[in-house]
């Protein structure tokens, strides 16, 4: 890989998700190069779409604008799986991830229908529509990622697709305040109203006991989903198998953080300090090795499936 792309396609990762980053460091060289690639180019799309740089706001983006930045996105990432030479690093990183390891342009398309959600501002009226959310913008990424391992089995890939979903949960129920004060909510309006709640009053102090109720079904919700994924480590090369299995632990811990914090889960980004990260990356190698001598069990029929 060219050595300039490498070193900026590092710089997008490290500034990007600290806890991502912390965990892709277990991976084979090409593995992780190849993850960096990916993750590139998903950051530079979504940010595009929001009008931010490695997620801070750097201008504002009306509905019309972020029509066309997302046209353009599509043709770039067409152009990408053409062949055609890409000017733009996350795109020119995208290219040789996505060529080299067949990842289905599908995908890649399917994952952008997640920022055309967000700019089309649709509303989620129940846990099926915010699951179809969460599975655009993370279980689709889970997919991709899976394939970046060596995965092409269909059973294998629902389970990645499940931890992106957990993940996605997860992230939902700790950015509530921060997504409700940039007029976006991806709660299910169902558990919305069911508290007395609206999309534009979860901002308000007052809210917290009934909106702390709400975040904590999302996060039981996540748990069947990070169940569920890990039993897909069997099927993971060792070191790949590490590293899901640390990322799931990192991320779940998020969540616990969330639900324990109750209505001040706010009052701060809820994250793993330096000390968690060791600890939930020592559980994970145990995970991991003992998935060696795991088998397989049948998915549970009753979590929201992905399109095949």
């Amino acid at each position: 890989m060219n050595p300039a792309l490498l070193k900026h396609i590092t710089q997008i990762m490290e500034q990007g998700s600290k806890s991502f980053a912390s965990v892709t460091r277990l991976f084979d060289t090409a593995t992780r190069h190849s993850t960096m690639m990916l993750y590139a180019w998903c950051r530079y799309c979504d940010d595009i779409i929001d009008g931010q740089e490695l997620g801070k706001q750097i201008s504002s983006v009306d509905k019309h604008s972020a029509r066309e930045k997302l046209q353009m996105l599509q043709y770039l990432t067409k152009q990408a799986y053409d062949g055609l030479p890409m000017t733009e690093p996350a795109f020119a990183a995208f290219q040789i991830v996505a060529l080299s390891n067949e990842i289905p342009q599908q995908q890649a398309f399917e994952h952008l229908e997640g920022f055309a959600m967000d700019v089309l501002c649709e509303p989620y009226r129940t846990l099926d529509d915010t699951l179809r959310y969460c599975y655009h913008v993370a279980g689709v990424v889970g997919l991709m990622m899976a394939r970046v391992m060596g995965v092409r089995e269909a059973s294998v890939l629902d389970r990645a697709c499940d931890l992106g979903i957990a993940f996605q949960l997860t992230n939902i129920a700790r950015d509530i305040i921060e997504d409700a004060k940039a007029g976006r909510c991806y709660l299910p309006l169902e558990w919305l109203y069911q508290e007395g709640l609206m999309p534009d009053t979860l901002i308000y102090t007052e809210n917290r006991p009934a909106l702390a109720r709400v975040a904590s079904r999302l996060i039981v919700e996540a748990e069947s989903y990070y169940t569920s994924a890990l039993t897909g480590l069997v099927d993971l090369p060792l070191r790949s198998a590490w590293v899901i299995a640390s990322a799931h632990g990192i991320y779940r811990e998020i969540g616990i953080k969330v639900q324990q914090a109750g209505v001040r889960a706010w009052e701060c980004r809820q994250r793993t300090n330096r000390g968690e990260k060791v600890t939930l990356l020592m559980a994970g190698a145990m995970q991991a090795l003992m998935s060696r001598v795991a088998t397989t069990t049948p998915r549970d029929p009753k979590l929201w499936q992905r399109p095949h």
